[in-house]
């Protein structure tokens, strides 16, 4: 019994390994050595820390030059792709940043006493508590001198603003964490500097303020959206893309996205006439928006889409959802503050569901469950859930976990979207309003890459993109502005973050093709996509098809638009 135990797990290891690549300590080594970094190098506003993270890179650059790509395996020489082009996206992403920095590091010019405070800090030296208290102080006493030299030279435009606030913002998280380290466990230092720690931080919380408005208000351009974000030009667009191994100009994207969405507008007027409005998809629109549930019962809704959504996929037997990832998904609901800038539901380990609280006003009710209603909730809940986000979350948990470093929305956004395309086809939607629900989705996601593109490139303004939204896909116009909002004033969303859903998808959708023509099944491809884990598209059609790849690889995959 032991011995035919040993040959399974034997045989066992050997199957496993088949795909192993040889860098995978090396990837995990360079996630470490970064996450490592980052916690012992708190102020990332500093000198110091850029200083740090561009020998990182060399460092980096050097081991990597060192490995003989020839000798690799395709996994490896994916993953050596991977490595490579990672460390020149964030080498490109930091040395922008410190440009940017360059430009306002003046505002903290009298910080040098206190960056000396945070890094020995770090090693516990036991400090001069008198002489920190009087260093302090005399700061404070500066920060008034530098406000009023600044006013008379504010900045050029609201970007310099905020990353001259985000120095000072940087340096009291720094401040902070050392002043605790010793507050309260070192008598004399709590003695000494409490007061005139509080008294500092009150004066750099204010300093801060200023900064952030200190900036030549004829710079802004509100075109009457309220929405003030930077178009980043089409060389950055450009250079992006080439992270991402898209070979397409953004003109040609934006082309391509048009033609889906004239593909969409014909949709939903054929679902239009079906619901008896003729050519008048708005009407057939408001219709459907409102089909809302009542307050109250919009998880249930939810519910009821998500087992519908995972029967129709098994008896069609698509991909394998392991029962523990059906067993351990959950709710949450989403805060108001929170829907103001994304009014849709979200998904991953669980589903935020977005649905009024009893503190809205009435129009902000309505447009939450108008918005949300279960037709349009229809190809969205498994996007989040079944085979989407939550599957690609527990599968990568499972499966090359040290590709998580290469995250990239064109592949955890794409395959997502791709499923709204595969099972229209399949003939998920039933009725025509589950269809314009389905379509409603589709044609945001290319008007989605418009908009942005358009944007990005200075030639749409944010107030043509949400007109776009209300007109041209039917968003109510609170839920338009928060889309865009989303997409230009706030952090969460990188350039080309819009744009990954549908091209991503597309790429998916090709790649299956490709596949399929070569005797794989369906399922065979969707199990095989979620077990390699995150990486351009165009890389994992590589790695499927076992293509041979060269050191300097280059995006050349021209792939199909055709998604019928």
């Amino acid at each position: 019994m032991k011995i035919k135990l040993s040959i399974f797990f034997l045989i066992f290891f050997s199957i496993s390994m088949i795909n192993a690549s040889e860098l995978i300590d090396l990837i995990n080594s360079y996630t470490a050595d970064k996450k490592a970094l980052e916690k012992a190098y708190l102020v990332r506003e500093s000198e110091t820390y850029y200083n740090r993270l561009f020998q990182f890179h060399k460092g980096w650059n050097t081991q990597l030059k060192a490995i003989n790509f020839n000798d690799l395996s395709t996994d490896g020489k994916v993953d050596y792709i991977l490595l490579n082009n990672l460390l020149k996206k964030e080498a490109y992403q930091l040395s922008n940043k410190y440009k940017a920095f360059k430009k306002v590091v003046h505002v903290s010019d009298f910080a040098e006493p206190l960056y000396t405070f945070i890094k020995e800090r770090k090693r516990g030296k036991e400090p001069d508590s008198k002489k920190l208290a009087g260093d302090f102080n005399a700061v404070k006493h500066i920060l008034k001198l530098k406000t009023e030299a600044l006013k008379k030279a504010p900045f050029e435009n609201w970007m310099q603003a905020e990353k001259a606030a985000g120095i000072i913002s940087s340096l009291q998280y720094g401040l902070q964490d050392a002043y605790e380290f010793y507050f309260s466990y070192d008598p004399e230092f709590t003695w000494w500097v409490k007061d005139a720690y509080a008294e500092l931080n009150d004066a750099l919380k204010t300093y801060r303020e200023f900064l952030m408005e200190n900036y030549k208000k004829e710079s802004i351009k509100d075109d009457g959206s309220g929405i003030i974000g930077q178009p980043v030009g089409r060389e950055a667009l450009i250079k992006d893309l080439e992270f991402e191994f898209i070979p397409y100009a953004p003109e040609e994207l934006i082309s391509m996205a048009e033609k889906q969405f004239n593909w969409c507008k014909d949709e939903m007027i054929k679902a239009s006439k079906e619901m008896g409005f003729g050519n008048d998809w708005k009407a057939a629109l408001e219709h459907v928006k409102n089909t809302y549930v009542e307050p109250g019962k919009q998880p249930q809704a939810i519910k009821d889409l998500y087992d519908y959504s995972v029967n129709f996929i098994e008896e069609r037997d698509l991909i394998t959802i392991p029962e523990l990832a059906k067993e351990t998904w959950g709710m949450i609901m989403m805060t108001p503050e929170r829907q103001k800038v994304n009014p849709f539901f979200t998904g991953g380990w669980e589903i935020s569901i977005s649905y009024p609280t009893v503190n809205m006003g009435y129009e902000d009710k309505m447009m939450s469950m108008r918005g949300n209603n279960p037709n349009f909730s229809f190809p969205t809940v498994q996007h989040e859930l079944h085979p989407g986000h939550n599957l690609q979350f527990y599968m990568n948990a499972r499966h090359k976990s040290y590709r998580r470093a290469f995250d990239t929305p064109f592949w955890m956004e794409g395959w997502a979207l791709y499923w709204e395309i595969a099972l229209w086809n399949k003939g998920f939607p039933q009725t025509p309003e589950q269809k314009m629900g389905m379509l409603f989705w589709r044609i945001h996601r290319c008007a989605r890459i418009v908009f942005s593109l358009k944007y990005q490139l200075g030639e749409w303004t944010p107030q043509q993109c949400i007109d776009m939204l209300v007109n041209q896909v039917g968003h109510e116009y609170a839920n338009a502005k928060a889309e865009v909002r989303r997409s230009f004033a706030t952090s969460y969303t990188p350039p080309l973050y819009q744009m990954a859903y549908m091209t991503g998808g597309l790429q998916f959708y090709a790649l299956k093709k490709e596949m399929l023509d070569k005797g794989w099944t369906e399922k065979q491809f969707h199990d095989r996509v979620l077990k390699e884990n995150f990486m351009p598209v165009e890389l994992l059609r590589s790695c499927l098809q076992e293509k041979p790849l060269k050191k300097d690889f280059k995006s050349t995959w021209k792939f199909s638009t055709d998604f019928n």
